[in-house]
């Protein structure tokens, strides 16, 4: 099958367009032909080695992280989804793949396309769907009437996790450019802070939780916002030891995360506040609430742009400028 590949890792590097062998289907597992992906900053952290520590991937690797296409095979155990299901999914973090015509994914990790989406739409959810759900709905419990600043709000996550928010009741504020603005209040922002013009530590206060996508500074700088007893999770870094731990990572990594972000940690404990990082995890079951969701009208994609499969490497290049609305989408099939 073609598929975008690999073969070491190289910061900046294009992609290989080539042949990868199918996969193979597992009792548990679907086979999907691939008809959309969605790209993310992941794919580039990837594609640049960054994680190699925590994701030890036999090179050469197909990348991509998220996924909408069509059943044409299920494994003996599987009884939820047959061939022809209209499915989306963001395949476990060990078996990714989705820049190519076809991938086998866990049952356990796909759900059904929401019916009123297109394929390329649904390829934009996973991934950043299932941030915001973790973040919000079971890491910090976001409850009515509680506050949340999402920063970097105009972004694949941002976009997601600004509309749940709202669904769930909380008062909403973000951060973004001016170009943005119009943007983050059609999804249901309600305090909108210009990072180009002020300095959101200076603006808000009181807040319940702050979800940040950013760098140390604004990592540090969002204490400021916070009241005590309240969560600042971060799915930019650093990683901390519980992390470390849920994941199984051997002493020596664990060090590592408990060095990594003990500056941050001990800043957020003098506030009483909780600070934790988090990785996204695989979750159909969870995918299927958001299907839910979308299909009410709760939550709606935001696409920048759709590539054609070919143009794989010139997607990821304009991921990693910084500046899509929303998400970028590659067309497969």
């Amino acid at each position: 099958m073609k598929a975008f590949l690999i073969d070491r890792y190289k910061k900046g590097g294009a992609l290989r367009l080539g042949q990868s062998p199918e996969p193979q289907l597992r009792e548990n597992d679907v086979m999907v032909e691939i008809h959309a992906a969605s790209v993310n900053p992941l794919d580039a952290k990837i594609r640049d080695g960054e994680f190699k520590l925590i994701l030890p991937y036999r090179l050469p690797l197909v990348l991509g992280n998220d996924v909408a296409g069509v059943v044409v095979r299920v494994g003996a155990n599987v009884r939820q989804f047959k061939p022809g299901d209209a499915v989306y999914a963001r395949p476990g973090k060990d078996r990714i793949g989705t820049f190519a015509e076809y991938i086998a994914i866990d049952a356990a990790d796909v759900a059904l396309k929401p019916a009123n989406l297109s394929m390329e739409e649904a390829a934009s959810i996973p991934l950043v769907a299932l941030t915001a759900w973790q973040a919000l709905v079971e890491r910090a419990k976001l409850q009515k009437g509680q506050r949340v600043l999402i920063h970097a709000g105009s972004g694949g996550v941002g976009t997601i996790a600004i509309q749940l928010a709202k669904h769930l009741g909380a008062h909403v504020a973000t951060t973004v450019s001016t170009a943005n603005i119009d943007l983050v209040k059609s999804l249901g922002a309600d305090v909108v802070v210009d990072y180009k013009k002020d300095d959101f530590q200076t603006v808000l206060k009181g807040y319940d939780v702050v979800l940040n996508s950013l760098g140390k500074e604004t990592l540090e700088k969002s204490l400021a916002v916070l009241k005590p007893g309240g969560k600042l999770i971060s799915i930019s870094g650093p990683p901390d030891p519980d992390f470390a731990r849920e994941n199984g990572f051997g002493w020596l990594l664990q060090q590592v995360m408990r060095l990594l972000s003990f500056g941050i940690r001990r800043k957020s404990k003098r506030r009483g506040i909780g600070y934790s990082f988090l990785f996204m995890t695989a979750n159909g079951a969870q995918l299927g609430k958001i299907t839910s969701l979308i299909e009410a009208g709760a939550i709606r994609p935001v696409i920048d742009r759709a590539f054609p499969f070919e143009k794989t490497n010139e997607a990821l290049d304009y991921v990693e400028t910084g500046r899509v609305k929303g998400k970028v989408v590659i067309a497969v099939k």
